[in-house]
């Protein structure tokens, strides 16, 4: 909870003092959902198992338009949890992600930019299906912040297309025994033949590319909304050809103004995010994907 409100805070904060400058060119939009699933069964012959599982979702932007600057920052956070039966809760998504985009207009549609994105978790994550009692990550393990120069095509309301050819990538695990067992991409710890650390890793990688942006947001039927960005980022200085993906849609069914239908997905690639098996063999990189689909009720900010 102290994360979620330092998060909150510090976006508030810098909203706010920037609003003290000037507020007639500050256009704000918020969004809180509560989207959750539930079963019950009492004396049912067929069998089943009790189930709740809630996802809270909070998305708020703020976007500075005057003359030849535009400015647009967002920030989305959520997590969710699933309970069945009497197991202990599981996460089924958690989120801490924050944009901004600062743009200069020179033509038209085009924009000169500089673009920043910031994203980690709240909570421990498992992997259930291996191991429900040690974590494989955590609050700024993994945490991702990139950063850089680049051009944009905006079409209203609907199309913004970004490229940045010099893109700094900066990938956190902060946490000692994540980041000496390489996870998220990092190098390793240096052991002895007894299997004793001589060398801790690192806590911190660092890569430079070229990253291209491509969000979509547009109703495409009356009352039906689709969100979608696609992220691509290429490495310069280690295997450029194996291109970061990171691939996000929201299918929102708006039913009356506050309660909606939500179906989100989230694909993932990175070569350097190894996967193991039971017995800690190495498998290789792995497509990561994530998908949701949730009734919710939604309050305007």
């Amino acid at each position: 909870m102290k994360r979620l409100l330092l998060i909150i805070l510090m976006f508030a904060t810098a909203y706010s003092y920037a609003q003290t400058k000037d507020t007639t060119y500050w256009e704000t939009k918020g969004n809180l959902t509560f989207n959750f699933t539930q079963a019950y069964y009492s004396n049912w012959s067929a069998g089943g198992e009790n189930s709740f599982a809630g996802l809270p979702k909070l998305n708020y932007t703020a976007t500075y338009t005057k003359d030849r600057i535009k400015w647009f920052n967002s920030l989305n956070l959520a997590l969710g949890y699933t309970i069945t039966g009497k197991s202990d809760p599981m996460k089924t998504d958690d989120v801490i992600e924050i944009n901004s985009l600062l743009g200069y207009k020179l033509h038209n549609r085009w924009y000169a930019t500089f673009i920043m994105k910031f994203n980690t978790q709240f909570a421990k994550g498992y992997d259930y299906g291996v191991d429900s009692s040690t974590y494989i990550s955590k609050f700024m393990a993994p945490a991702y912040l990139d950063f850089g120069p680049g051009v944009a095509y905006e079409v209203p309301d609907w199309l913004v297309i970004n490229f940045s050819p010099i893109n700094a990538r900066f990938t956190f695990v902060n946490d000692e025994s994540l980041a000496d067992a390489g996870s998220f991409g990092l190098d390793g710890a240096i052991y002895d033949t007894n299997g004793v650390v001589i060398t801790h890793a690192k806590k911190m990688k660092f890569q430079l590319g070229a990253k291209l942006t491509v969000a979509i947001k547009k109703e495409i039927f009356e009352n039906v909304e689709l969100g979608t960005s696609l992220e691509l980022f290429s490495d310069y200085l280690h295997n450029p050809q194996n291109v970061i993906v990171n691939w996000k849609t929201l299918l929102r069914l708006k039913v009356n103004p506050w309660l909606n239908v939500d179906f989100n997905t989230e694909l993932f690639y990175d070569d350097n995010v190894m996967f193991y098996d039971i017995n800690g063999v190495p498998e290789g990189p792995k497509v990561q994907f994530k998908q949701n689909l949730m009734v919710g009720l939604s309050v305007n900010l």
